[in-house]
């Protein structure tokens, strides 16, 4: 007679299933993110920019503790509030937020808490703390990039986007061209230009830094939805070094029509691809000067390829600030905004309020800082193929550890598993 806990058979050996083991949490790995916490006190810094109009004698989870709980859900794959209904009894998580996890309920309300006044706080203290972390630094490069954001209901200020063919949200980042950080997020309404408010950010962004640190050098690289005349008046006002695409019109076609006739001659005379650059001047009757402009001419088996940009780097060839600064921007930027979309999970921003979903895009974008400081750690470390893994990897191989914890009066004792692959990566980052 078969046990009421087998399941099947393999040959004559009865494989049975039971939930009598000890409490075995998935997520062992939550240990390591508050060593990195306690280090760099990111989320304690953020926190106490948040405010808080509860009832003092009613409040069970501080605004500190609901930060962490929602970051490091975003950081272990738990995209939304409600998924704290499978980890209200892991045992890691109550541990390191010392207590039971707040509910879903909770944190719907502590997301919709913040108004335009609070996030605008967020923001600045966003860029205050980027400004304070470029001590030593004598040149940075900012990243400027859009992404949309699909939306699927009665959202505020969702609205079409012709260019992208849908209801969306426009979500804005300035990126550290160099470490990645991010310097600021911003979520702007669906229908917003690429170049809606990014210039009025931008100058407060280069007064900080340049208050702090008068003589560093900063050089922006953007698309050409970036190019503005407002743009290049702060380039000049602050004397900012750029890159920075330029759409093409009929006066730039006819700059590069004769470039094109003979590009396109020799490819049809000898079957072989090739690139050209060349140099001009122009000036859109909207823009305070004329500036330099630079076009990539490049014969494909598809036809031309062209690409125009604008650029006041000096003793540079078109060719160098193209390929060796310009394009670096898709690496630099793009990438890095997948891994906050994709990865950290800023596209699901599907709360009601307009400024309940900002304050979702600075959880997903929390995440993702924290995800930075973790690749910092294991740079440091042995492990060559690992200081090349992106957030979706250093999920997967590092942060999903059976573990189970023991506490005693004097001592919390965490246990992983023996069959974990990169537990010498683990204990070399653990004890760093």
């Amino acid at each position: 007679m078969s046990d009421k806990s087998t399941i099947f058979y393999r040959g004559n050996t009865a494989v049975s299933v039971d939930f009598s083991a000890e409490e075995i949490s998935s997520d062992g790995a939550i240990v390591l993110l508050e060593k990195i916490e306690r280090e760099h006190k990111l989320l304690r810094y953020y926190s106490s920019y948040i405010p808080d109009h509860r009832h003092p004698l009613l409040i069970t989870h501080t605004i500190e503790k609901l930060l962490k709980q929602r970051v490091y859900m975003l950081m272990q794959g738990y995209q939304d509030a409600n998924d704290v209904f499978h980890l209200q009894h892991d045992p890691l998580y109550k541990d390191i937020l010392e207590g039971d996890l707040a509910s879903q309920p909770t944190l719907s309300r502590f997301e919709n808490s913040l108004d335009k006044h609070s996030i605008f706080e967020l923001c600045y203290a966003w860029i205050d703390r980027y400004v304070s972390s470029l001590k030593g630094r004598k040149h940075i490069i900012i990243d400027i990039d859009a992404t949309d954001d699909a939306t699927y209901g009665k959202q505020q200020l969702s609205m079409f986007n012709g260019f992208y063919g849908q209801f969306m949200y426009n979500e804005l980042f300035f990126h550290d061209g160099d470490t990645g950080q991010i310097i600021v997020p911003v979520l702007r309404p669906g229908n917003s230009h690429s170049n809606k408010w990014y210039v009025s950010i931008l100058q407060r962004i280069v007064a900080k830094i340049y208050e702090a640190y008068p003589q560093i050098s900063i050089t922006i690289r953007a698309d050409s939805g970036f190019s503005c005349p407002a743009f290049y008046l702060l380039a000049d006002t602050y004397n900012l070094k750029y890159a920075i695409g330029l759409s093409s019109n009929a006066i730039l076609k006819t700059k590069t029509a004769r470039v094109e006739k003979a590009i396109k001659h020799l490819y049809l005379n000898q079957g072989k691809k090739h690139q050209h650059f060349i140099a001009y001047t122009y000036g859109a009757k909207s823009w305070h000067k004329h500036q330099q402009c630079y076009c990539k001419v490049e014969s494909t088996g598809k036809g031309l390829n062209l690409r125009h940009f604008v650029s006041n780097i000096e003793n540079q060839q078109a060719r160098e600030i193209y390929f060796d600064f310009y394009v670096k921007r898709g690496e630099a930027s793009e990438n890095r905004i997948k891994e906050v979309k994709n990865m950290c999970f800023s596209d699901r921003l599907s709360n009601h309020g307009f400024w309940a979903n900002f304050f979702r895009l600075f959880l997903s974008s929390l995440a993702y800082e924290m995800f930075l400081l973790l690749k910092a750690k294991i740079k440091k470390t042995t492990y060559k193929k690992a200081q090349t893994w992106q957030v979706s990897s250093i999920r997967t191989y590092l942060l999903k550890i059976g573990a189970t914890i023991k506490t005693t009066k004097r001592r919390i004792y965490y246990s992983l598993s023996k069959a974990f692959i990169y537990k010498d990566l683990f204990r070399e980052l653990i004890t760093q």
